[in-house]
């Protein structure tokens, strides 16, 4: 049986572009080229029955190794906790003061994104420390 080699993360949204702009400047990721015949995105968005425009957005990682980012409109809001969640790595290899102090300022950048601090999981005899957020549409997140 073949192994699977790449990998999408599908979000469920109400702005699909706002929200894989959000995301862009979180990963570093951007948003590819237009589909070809169109010198943009909204030229391509244009061209599509209304029931269509703005109903999905992608972004990925411009190295290519991290997983695309496809986000498509629903209909419904966000109710309940997630069932999966991103964890953002910035504070690898980090331990104590000088890992918290990391993802203090991560958390600061992302704050001014328009995310929002949920809460500080401190650091125990398992586990590093990580901080709890939600994007700016509410799904949760953590950077550690």
């Amino acid at each position: 049986m073949p192994s699977v080699k790449q990998f999408q993360v599908t979000f469920d949204c109400a702005e699909p572009e706002r929200l894989a702009r959000f995301w862009c400047e979180v990963l570093g990721y951007v948003i590819p080229p237009p589909p070809r015949d169109f010198a943009t995105w909204d030229d391509f968005t244009r061209s599509l029955p209304p029931e269509r425009q703005d109903a999905g957005f992608v972004c990925g990682d411009p190295t290519g190794v991290g997983p695309r980012l496809f986000f498509q409109r629903v209909p419904e809001g966000k109710v309940v906790k997630n069932r999966v969640h991103l964890c953002v790595r910035v504070g690898t290899g980090l331990v104590g003061a000088e890992r918290l102090a990391t993802l203090e300022a991560e958390c600061t950048r992302l704050i001014a994104l328009g995310a929002v601090r949920e809460r500080l999981l401190e650091a125990d005899d398992d586990n590093e420390s990580c901080i709890v957020m939600q994007d700016i549409e509410g799904n949760e997140f953590c950077i550690d």
